[in-house]
């Protein structure tokens, strides 16, 4: 890994650290995660893996059950793992989350054969567990778990359900009447934070080319709605629409003065500018136009190639934050104290070096400011421009 650095306290909760200690093509892998993290590697060296597995982390974070997260859990074994006497096999993940309580680390075993389950979870900090579950009998769908207390009573048990993440619920199951429930609480809510304030993006230029109906201006994962989005950002987020445009100069083709949006031609409350953006927000589709400048005709995004509204997607991402993505964050936190971390799977797919080197600069200039983070799968001609970053961490999967 190259470009990591020690970094200072993280005031917002964060993950720092993801490990796979038997996932898919991985083990005892320990992948450290800074402000702009990029795994390259040829295909098959397990890029996408590692992203699955943070994915699956915030899920779970996030409260879903596990055979929501998990759609095809044989597919995470190891090919190398033996099933036991009764044909149990399966796979280990867990990550380290920094913030105001410090360092927290999070380890969750899950049995993918012969049926879905967690059959281990660990919570700790500085050596000292906070949270374990343990499967004890097959026959139940519950594990044991036992959570510090401190005091006369020292650990607290009850059954937990084996579908879910316990750190999760430990909030719903926790007074905080003791010192050491309060270390408990701290160190769950620290975790849950940083995996709940994860958006997974994958831009599809074939969803993004038509007109969308107004809705929240909350940007989808899949980037459908994004004209949608510029509507909101032109008229709320001037100095990052601004600087969206400017991002634009550099991934767009030809000429860019602005990004505007205009309500389709027969929609009611057509008509362009401010007043017709307003009404579309009330009645009519909008689209999404990148406007050439004085005396040339304005460019639908229909109209732009591939790689230029993937671009214009992820930059929109970078540039933003919770408020504008379809995100859910910790609503008991101020989105000031929170990271929001992106997570791309083929980040360069369809891109140039220019268009990739500009979206790593907006990573970078966001990273700075630690509101937005990145975690991102690369090809090797991206990640050749990365290793001279300052900055940027590039794992390398290479074998």
């Amino acid at each position: 890994m190259r470009g990591a650095s020690a970094g200072p306290t993280h005031q917002r909760p964060t993950v720092t650290e993801l490990r796979l200690s038997a996932f898919a093509s991985h083990r005892a892998a320990v992948f450290p995660l800074g402000p702009v993290t990029l795994f390259a590697g040829p295909s098959g060296s397990g890029k996408s893996q590692a992203l699955a597995a943070y994915q699956a982390l915030a899920a779970l974070g996030s409260g879903s059950p596990l055979d929501d997260v998990f759609r095809d859990p044989v597919a995470r074994v190891p090919e190398t793992a033996v099933p036991d006497a009764d044909g149990r096999r399966g796979f280990r993940i867990g990550c380290t989350v920094d913030g105001p309580v410090g360092p927290v680390r999070l380890d969750l075993a899950v049995q993918a054969e012969p049926e879905l389950r967690v059959v281990g979870e660990r919570l700790s900090q500085d050596g000292q567990i906070l949270l374990s579950t343990a499967l004890r009998d097959p026959r139940r769908r519950s594990v044991q778990a036992g959570w510090f207390t401190g005091g006369a009573v020292g650990v607290t048990r009850a059954p937990f359900p084996d579908d879910r993440l316990g750190t999760a619920l430990l909030p719903l199951r926790v007074a905080g009447s003791t010192a050491g429930q309060r270390r408990v609480l701290a160190a769950a809510e620290q975790v849950v934070v940083a995996l709940r304030s994860v958006f997974p993006c994958d831009p599809r230029p074939e969803r993004m080319r038509g007109p969308v109906t107004p809705g929240e201006g909350r940007l989808r994962g899949d980037c459908a709605n994004l004209a949608d989005v510029l509507r909101r950002t032109r008229h709320e987020c001037g100095t990052r629409h601004a600087l969206l445009a400017a991002a634009a100069r550099t991934g767009c083709a030809g000429p860019v003065a602005a990004l505007d949006v205009r309500v389709c031609e027969g929609e009611p409350g057509g008509g362009d500018g401010a007043f017709g953006a307003f009404q579309a927000a009330r009645t009519g589709l909008v689209t999404g136009l990148l406007d050439r400048g004085p005396g040339r005709p304005a460019t639908e995004l229909g109209r732009l190639a591939a790689g230029e509204l993937r671009f214009l997607a992820l930059a929109l991402v970078l540039l933003t934050g919770p408020g504008v993505l379809a995100v859910d964050p910790a609503a008991e936190l101020l989105s000031a104290r929170q990271a929001l971390t992106v997570l791309a799977d083929d980040l360069d797919r369809g891109l140039d070096r220019r268009q990739s080197a500009e979206l790593l600069r907006l990573a970078l200039l966001s990273g700075v400011r630690g509101h937005i983070r990145l975690v991102a799968a690369i090809g090797e001609d991206t990640a050749e421009t990365a290793r001279e970053l300052p900055g940027v961490s590039v794992v390398d999967l290479s074998p």
